[in-house]
């Protein structure tokens, strides 16, 4: 049985944010079912250099991230190797729902009717969070959705894979970066979901395998990005 660090449960609509270490590894686990876990990654020490979307897919060949895939910055380092991943497909493409968004497909549901019930979005959510850091709206940057597939049909229109994640399904981030991670569980912008349903997260962090980078680092770029972090510390201790 793994020993966690620390765990905590994120229930559906919600949001977090915190400091993850290298060397550590976080555990994102779809309680229910159907949950939608969107990220956003910085880098602790400057908060200027975050997750980008176009590095991350265009260095590895992919459009959706799984096992084996890692996470780079916009300065050509490494935040994260996905290590384990029993769900196999995560969105990186199709961003946050808004407010909007959400009035226009579920209605309105006010605190003052709903209490803890209320109908959240996840760019609010994350911009919340964001200015518990110091960051706010134009610190917001593509994000990854976990827990949703979405596919591309020949001519470019978008698919939302409803009931793609089951409850139970993890993804284990390994970080080799000191990383700020910004997390929402609000719906996904293209869930066709007609009432405002939501899937709870379980958050976990325990000590990284020593050979944990060793998953992504088939990948020339993965395996530059990982020296290039392990420069950044210039203690060599990312492994």
């Amino acid at each position: 049985m793994t020993a966690y660090l620390w765990e905590t449960h994120l229930p559906g609509g919600c949001h977090w944010s915190g400091i993850v270490r290298r060397g550590t590894t976080l555990r994102l686990t779809d309680v229910t079912g159907g949950a939608n876990a969107a990220v956003l990654m910085y880098n602790r020490e400057e908060k200027l250099e975050r997750y980008n979307m176009a590095d991350t897919l265009k260095t590895q060949h992919t459009f959706y991230l799984t096992r084996g895939h890692a996470c780079h910055s916009d300065m050509g380092r490494m935040f994260c190797c996905i290590t384990e991943d029993t769900a196999g497909w995560h969105d990186t493409v199709c961003g946050l729902s808004d407010a909007s968004l959400i009035r226009q497909k579920y209605g309105t549901g006010r605190y003052q009717e709903l209490r803890n019930g209320m109908y959240r979005n996840g760019l609010d959510g994350m911009l919340v969070e964001l200015g518990k850091w110091g960051l706010g709206r134009r610190d917001v940057v593509p994000n990854i959705n976990f827990f949703s597939k979405v596919t591309a049909s020949v001519s470019g229109e978008l698919q939302f894979h409803v009931g793609h994640a089951k409850a139970g399904n993890h993804v284990d981030l390994a970080f080799a970066m000191d990383t700020l991670v910004v997390l929402s569980t609000a719906p996904h912008p293209l869930d066709p979901a007609t009432a405002y349903c939501l899937g709870a997260v379980d958050l976990a962090v325990f000590p990284s395998a020593p050979t944990a980078m060793g998953v992504c680092t088939h990948i020339a770029e993965n395996m530059r990005g990982l020296e290039n972090t392990r420069r950044f510390y210039a203690d060599g201790g990312a492994e």
